[in-house]
């Protein structure tokens, strides 16, 4: 937490990823935010999507990952789904809509950065962790191939994988029929 904390202003973020799955690269980006402000509202990205190659995992399966990994955090979190609305020009105030007041939003997404610039809400950016391996895309195909994925998410995270089988229904999902079940998730950080 931030040690020049008024008592009376708790400086709270935001920082939206769609966390399919949460990974060590989302888990020290919060760690990293957890020096600036007090609270944190984790909104998750895509909230409407689940069980695609894409998107493998619910949103009540998402807060489960962030919940657990993040119990120990020096940081007050809110997870708050927050579906897709296809509207880019409203997005930010749907955003805000869902989510208990923010000061500061955190994303390194441009168009995100934009929407949030235009609405007059601070941005600030990061510097990406071991981007090659930490993305959500090579994890998810560690996934299907059950091959190394667990070092690259908190341990909590393999935890739920695990408890909710998640494993075999990215397999089974990845399965093609000659369908397309791809849908492209233009509003949110992409991992």
């Amino acid at each position: 937490m931030r040690s020049d904390v008024l008592a009376d202003h708790m400086l709270r973020g935001f920082y939206i990823g769609r966390f399919q799955p949460y990974h060590d690269g989302h888990h020290r980006m919060v760690e990293r935010i957890a020096g600036e402000v007090d609270e944190l509202v984790l909104g998750i990205g895509s909230a409407d999507d689940s069980h695609t190659r894409h998107d493998p995992f619910t949103a009540g399966e998402r807060i489960m990952m962030l919940t657990k990994a993040l119990e120990d955090a020096d940081l007050v979190i809110y997870p708050v789904p927050i579906e897709d609305l296809d509207r880019n020009a409203v997005w930010v105030s749907h955003v805000q809509s869902m989510s208990p007041t923010f000061e500061i939003a955190y994303s390194n997404n441009p168009l995100v950065v934009q929407l949030f610039t235009e609405a007059g809400v601070e941005v600030r950016q990061s510097p990406m962790f071991d981007r090659e391996r930490l993305e959500g895309t090579e994890i998810r195909e560690r996934m299907i191939a059950d091959d190394g994925w667990e070092a690259l998410v908190p341990d909590a995270v393999v935890d739920v994988v695990e408890e909710i089988d998640g494993i075999e229904r990215i397999q089974r999902v990845s399965e093609t029929d000659g369908a397309d079940s791809y849908r492209a998730d233009t509003t949110a950080d992409p991992e």
